[in-house]
């Protein structure tokens, strides 16, 4: 049985990202990163986004705004409203969106359905429906070129039983009511103001659908705490790593609660030795650390907690507990990633602040084409040293390239993160 999604939904609205109508941002005007994060971090399975935006300069600007979205965002995005040709498909699809949704209310909605499905691929669209005819008088168009349904505000009497999954958009807000909709064999998820409430634990929800036998996406434990190893104090300890960057963060310690705790919440509990109490890390400070991996080492003894650390993990206000350099040897850092985020950030800050004699300045002083023109020629380098056999020429090149490449995302504002995004996307 396939597992039934919980999907919060932001509105655009004259260039504001908001949670419902008339609900603001509770994270600030605009601050559209950190809410698509919390919503990431908090148990939901997508998001949707619906564009209310009027006129073609405030629907350049949401899509701009659905591009940070879908950036910040660490559950597939999708996107509805205002798509009036295939032109604004496309740019959705380019902003990062996994689906984007035609309003058949529209007939040039429906037109427009077959010719961006064969474009673009069936299983990035879907159909938002407001009434029952207007799945069944496009019953067969539907079924050939979307991938899904998303239904307003109630469930679609179909003439016949739709195997395409239907997301229901509802302003329903009783628990119990919400649940029975979920139990219907048609709804392959809800979205609606309670699901995007920013207050709604949506963890918290899951596990109480969970028990009344609705499958959704849970954390699950592969192994059970009484095949771990315990110290002493009958607790495990915990290596805190960030999961972007794999910094070790902290060391703390779990007993079978705090271990529990931390599946079923989806953030990091500890058992606090000072106190002799649980402690949800953040609870106080705002500094939550919301589980991306659980591993356990091999002799089940001490677990490794990759997480998204919201500020500090620190008491002191740093990073990192491990702060306090001991001694350390000269060595060469080379981390792919870490090498390509330095160099970005030498040229970005050359940017910033320019320095006499330097050639990245004078690439930035002589302007875009400039700069197309080293990217090219370097791109023909590549190409005469790779009829060479020695690959000494062939790495010396591949450099040069990757450094004017850098020179030109700094320039147009892209960033590392952004193209290891649509690579993991493809």
């Amino acid at each position: 049985m396939s597992k039934k999604l919980l999907i919060p939904c932001l509105y655009l609205q004259a260039g504001r990202a908001v949670t419902g109508f008339g609900q603001r941002n509770l994270f600030g005007d605009g601050d559209v990163e950190k809410l698509a994060r919390f919503y990431s971090d908090n148990g939901a399975d997508e998001l949707l986004v619906f564009d209310f935006s009027s006129g073609d300069e405030e629907h350049e600007h949401a899509i701009a705004r659905i591009k940070e979205i879908c950036a910040a965002s660490e559950v597939p995005v999708m996107a509805a409203g205002n798509i009036n040709r295939a032109e604004d498909v496309k740019k959705l699809i380019y902003a990062g969106c996994a689906k984007v949704v035609l309003n058949f209310a529209k007939d040039s909605n429906v037109e427009l359905l077959g010719e961006v499905s064969r474009r673009f691929g069936r299983e990035k669209m879907l159909v938002c429906i407001s009434s029952s005819e207007e799945y069944n008088d496009h019953r067969e168009q539907i079924h050939e070129f979307a991938s899904g349904i998303l239904a307003l505000d109630a469930v679609p009497k179909m003439e016949e039983t739709s195997s395409l999954p239907v997301i229901l958009h509802t302003e329903e807000r009783n628990t119990k009511a919400l649940q029975e909709l979920l139990s219907d064999p048609l709804v392959g998820g809800l979205s609606g103001s309670f699901i995007s409430a920013l207050e709604l634990d949506l963890n918290e929800f899951k596990q109480t659908c969970k028990e009344a036998g609705i499958a959704v996406n849970t954390y699950e434990s592969a192994i059970s705490w009484s095949e771990f190893k315990l110290n002493s104090d009958g607790m495990v300890p915990v290596i805190v790593q960030d999961y972007k960057t794999d910094q070790v963060l902290m060391l703390a310690y779990m007993n079978e609660d705090a271990f529990n705790m931390t599946v079923k919440t989806g953030k990091m509990t500890y058992w606090s030795r000072s106190r002799q109490e649980l402690w949800i890390k953040g609870l106080t400070s705002g500094h939550f650390q919301y589980v991306k991996s659980l591993h356990l080492d091999c002799d089940n003894d001490t677990i490794l907690a990759k997480v998204d650390q919201i500020g500090a993990a620190c008491h002191t206000g740093s990073r990192s507990c491990f702060f306090k350099e001991l001694m350390k040897k000269e060595y060469d850092d080379t981390n792919p990633l870490r090498v390509f985020q330095e160099v970005y950030d030498v040229i970005a800050d050359r940017k910033v602040h320019p320095k006499e004699g330097s050639y990245t300045n004078y690439l930035f002083d002589k302007g875009i084409d400039k700069i197309l023109k080293k990217v090219g020629e370097e791109c023909t380098e590549i190409v005469i040293a790779a009829k060479n056999p020695d690959k000494e020429e062939i790495k010396y090149e591949i450099s040069d390239f990757l450094y004017h490449a850098m020179v030109l995302m700094v320039e147009k504002g892209v960033t590392w993160e952004e193209i290891t995004r649509e690579l993991v996307r493809r």
